[in-house]
């Protein structure tokens, strides 16, 4: 039996992106817990990276990082999985009003004045 599929986004969710200042060739440093995160998470379900990033810096940031063996593949398609992790995602709950709202009132967390 194969084990769920989950996409985890790189930006955001794995390294420390926090401004707008969005650089194509450079990835920023793992974000704290990150590791501990995707390892807990690689026992029990089977991990791609989701990036809209060069694959190959993306391959090599896992790499450097020590999380490529966490991770079955790097892509930038959106491959039929259980879930998908993302700091720019509303979760569609059935009412298409109340996701109106969710998408004007938008914000990552990192633009937020509190953490979570």
């Amino acid at each position: 039996m194969s084990r769920r599929k989950i996409l985890i986004d790189l930006d955001g969710v794995l390294n420390q992106y926090g401004n707008d200042n969005f650089d194509e060739n450079y990835i920023p440093d793992l974000k704290l817990g990150a590791k501990e995160f995707v390892k807990s998470l690689s026992v029990d379900f089977e991990l791609y990276l989701f990036t809209s990033r060069n694959l190959l810096l993306a391959s090599k940031w896992l790499i450097k990082n020590d999380l490529d063996k966490y991770f079955k593949d790097v892509t930038n398609i959106k491959i039929p999985s259980f879930l998908y992790i993302d700091d720019r995602t509303i979760c569609f709950k059935g009412n298409f009003n109340n996701t109106l709202d969710e998408i004007y009132n938008f914000n990552p967390y990192w633009k937020n004045k509190i953490e979570n």
